[in-house]
């Protein structure tokens, strides 16, 4: 090959490796563009909603402050109290947060002292591992009782807060006065016998008289880490499609309220919760019969707590809440209220 022909192949070369070069740079550089953009937008993603913080929140109640407690066991209990008198705690369900009860706090605040309270793996309250039978998470509540310094307390509680609640009255029969049960009973051998198909046409998008509830949520929570990788991210879409089919009127959670159950929400202990029914079903068996009065606000679950309720309680009064779903403190908050004061006021 000739001399000069040779040179020109080598320069050919220089640019060929020299351009490659600075495409390679060009690329890093916009793939690096991209790449912290897309942290930027993940990390938007994942902040708290504005106004949805607990410190937000308590400032549109009048008069109520946040405050927390720390267990004997190290688990954190964030808690929103206000008002004056006897003392009277609210537990909360899934899947919301101790602001579930904004609406009637207000009023309940005139005649008690309210404790609205964010039970362990919820909003402001420690999320730890394990401990979610209902009998560890009363003993929760007591250490909050205990440090607050009241001797006895009025408890009401909705879904797994009224689970709760009943193992409260279970487990620290001196520790209470009264006990409300807001659409939910204590986990029981009819909780394992549960059908796991909907019969054919009962099962629609939304429950009415024609599709009565069925609750195929409590199945998909005993899947251990498959909620969590199919949920990540999707939080608002799960929780506003339960929503959605748990109410009579879907416009009594707010899209406000959504978005703060959303961006408080836990999926490990929310599945934790559910997971821990088998065991929740076993120490009811051990329990002693609570004597306590117990008030059951039932709407979806009216007949359900008649028919459980008086078993393994003996001062037993069930009131139909009518014209709501699941959601009986939202839907239909004065309602709510008027039977809770009257219940906890009466002698």
């Amino acid at each position: 090959m000739p001399k000069g022909q040779m040179t020109d192949i080598g320069t050919l070369r220089q640019i060929v490796l020299l351009s490659c070069k600075s495409a390679f740079l060009r690329f890093t550089k916009l793939a690096s563009v991209f790449l912290f953009s897309g942290l930027a937008l993940n990390s938007n993603a994942l902040a708290m909603p504005k106004g949805t913080s607990d410190a937000e929140l308590v400032e549109k109640l009048k008069g109520f402050k946040s405050a927390s407690i720390t267990t004997p066991g190290g688990i954190r209990i964030h808690y929103v109290e206000g008002g004056q008198g006897e003392p009277l705690i609210l537990l909360p369900g899934w899947p919301e947060t101790w602001w579930e009860y904004h609406k009637i706090m207000p009023v309940l605040a005139t005649h008690f002292h309210v404790i609205a309270v964010d039970i362990r793996g919820m909003g402001g309250s420690s999320k730890p591992q394990g401990g979610y039978d209902k009998k560890t998470m009363a003993k929760d509540i007591y250490a909050l009782v205990s440090q607050r310094g009241f001797k006895k307390v009025n408890i009401a509680g909705h879904d797994i807060g009224a689970m709760v609640g009943f193992a409260f009255a279970a487990n620290y029969p001196d520790a209470i006065q009264k006990l409300a049960l807001l659409d939910a009973p204590h986990p029981n051998e009819n909780t394992m016998n549960r059908p796991g198909l909907p019969a054919v046409g009962t099962f629609g998008a939304k429950i009415d008289e024609d599709h009565p509830i069925y609750p195929w949520w409590f199945a998909f929570h005993q899947v251990k880490g498959l909620p969590e990788r199919l949920l990540a991210g999707r939080e608002s879409t799960y929780i506003n499609f339960l929503l959605d089919y748990l109410t009579k009127d879907s416009t009594s959670i707010s899209e406000f309220d959504r978005k703060v159950y959303a961006a408080n929400y836990s999926i490990s202990s929310g599945n934790a919760w559910y997971q821990s029914f088998p065991q929740d079903v076993l120490d009811l068996k051990q329990y002693q019969t609570v004597k306590v009065p117990v008030l059951g606000l039932g709407s979806l679950a009216y007949e359900y707590l008649k028919l459980t309720l008086p078993p393994i309680a003996s001062n037993v009064k069930v009131v139909r809440i009518g014209n709501s779903g699941h959601f009986i403190a939202e839907e239909q908050p004065e309602m709510t209220a008027q039977h809770l004061i009257e219940f906890f006021e009466t002698p």
